[in-house]
């Protein structure tokens, strides 16, 4: 699949499956050709990935929504957010409404550099960067969501150790998603549910009932 056949799959999906409307897509167009200029000199993506950044990076992370429940709960925080995957995703899902907030955290000045251009350039009004450890922070949002950042038990340690409220803890995982489970499994009070990522017949998306 060449990168416009890829792109297109992806707005489709997008629309007809996650309710990205037209707006909210024309938002991630700008986004995605903000990431690829940036990339030229900074290294916010792998350079191989640019081809697939609609499939691999975008899809992958706009079906979070689906697990989202923004109707009864307000906040997401994005620990590790890099280029803003979700995180951007998410916050340009949720633009239209006000009361959703979205925290992102990184460490790179860089990448959080980058984050405040767009957040700016696309007038994303509900979305925060943080730019030092989350470490340093009270994370307090219903959702915590984490897609390439740590291990899962240290994700599980973060959870237990760091947020003040019982939430749900959202972990996007790659193909070793059952040898990460075995390993945390000793560390894993909670319920969860694994469902399978769109994007990777491999990969997981591991959602943690995080009860305080």
């Amino acid at each position: 699949m060449n990168p416009s056949e890829s792109e297109s799959k992806s707005k489709l999906i997008l629309a007809k499956d996650l309710n990205f409307n037209e707006k909210k897509i024309e938002l991630t167009e700008s986004y995605v050709q903000e990431v690829l200029n940036y990339n030229q000199k900074y290294n916010l993506i792998s350079k191989h990935s640019e081809k697939e950044i609609w499939n691999r990076h975008v899809l992958d992370c706009a079906q979070l929504v689906k697990h989202i429940d923004h109707k009864n709960f307000n906040s997401l925080a994005d620990l590790g957010t890099g280029a803003g995957f979700p995180g951007i995703i998410l916050s340009i899902f949720y633009s239209d409404i006000i009361t959703f907030h979205v925290k992102l955290y990184e460490k790179s000045k860089v990448k959080v550099d980058f984050i405040k251009a767009i957040i700016q350039k696309l007038k994303l009004k509900n979305t925060y960067i943080y730019d030092n450890d989350y470490q340093s922070h009270e994370l307090d949002t219903d959702y915590i969501l984490c897609r390439a950042f740590k291990k899962l038990p240290e994700l599980l340690r973060i959870s237990r150790e760091t947020s003040k409220k019982s939430h749900k803890l959202i972990v996007m995982l790659g193909k070793s998603a059952q040898e990460e489970l075995n390993k945390a499994s000793k560390g894993l009070i909670y319920k969860y549910k694994l469902v399978p990522s769109i994007t990777a017949g491999d990969s997981k998306i591991i959602i943690i009932d995080a009860k305080k």
